[in-house]
């Protein structure tokens, strides 16, 4: 593609806890000048400041991360930087985390697997205000939407009633966080803390450590 005449080339921040993950996106994108790169980090939430100052048009967001989750990262991205953009660039392609991406706010969400070329295409598409979804996640979401016994929808994800607070704790404490840690991680009162962990068990029918870090890895929002 050729930049037309006159236009600046969109600014871009990669999230990406993967170092080889970044680079190998940053080398592509820096080869097309229609795009610039304005940054990078393999954590969400200390990215925010970084993105507050660059004010990148669009955002690639990775969804499994230690410390907080890509889905969960944007309603933080959106507090610091309200008119970027967010594509979500991962390697899940299932019905929950496409609902819940979309549901938090992300205007787009690209699998890793996708063609090189869709990559420009994404950040073009939610640049101009165009929703952008995968093919490859879309055919796969249809799939997933008309599965089920007898043509009945995959049942809903158990996590997709928390709040974004919640999902924070639930993160932390599927980490091996203690309650005091969260308190300290989320700036809140040991109380709080103590109470989302009871809120979060009871919604999870989760009653162990284990049990949330289990749930959280087949969620997608941890990995192993």
């Amino acid at each position: 593609m050729i930049k037309e005449l006159g236009m600046q080339p969109i600014k871009v921040y990669l999230i990406d806890d993967q170092a080889m993950i970044r680079a190998a996106f940053k080398a592509l994108l820096d080869r097309a000048e229609e795009f610039e790169v304005v940054g990078d980090h393999d954590d969400a939430r200390a990215a925010l400041d970084e993105i507050a100052t660059a004010r990148p048009e669009v955002v690639l967001l990775d969804i499994t991360m230690p410390g907080l989750s890509g889905i969960d990262a944007i309603a933080h991205i959106r507090k610091v930087a309200p008119r970027t953009k967010i594509v979500m660039l991962t390697h899940h392609e299932g019905q929950s985390f496409v609902e819940q991406a979309l549901r938090a706010g992300a205007e787009g969400y690209l699998s890793k697997d996708s063609d090189a070329a869709e990559l420009a295409l994404a950040i073009e598409a939610v640049h101009r205000g165009d929703p952008y979804v995968s093919p490859k996640v879309s055919s796969g979401l249809v799939s997933q939407v008309r599965g089920g016994t007898e043509g009945h929808p995959a049942p809903a994800s158990r996590i997709a009633s928390l709040t974004p607070r919640e999902r924070e704790v639930f993160q932390l404490l599927a980490l091996g966080h203690s309650n005091k840690e969260v308190a300290r991680s989320l700036e809140m009162s040991l109380g709080t803390a103590k109470k989302h962990r009871e809120n979060l068990q009871r919604k999870l029918d989760c009653h162990s450590a284990a049990e949330l870090a289990r749930l959280a890895i087949r969620e997608g929002l941890v990995s192993t």
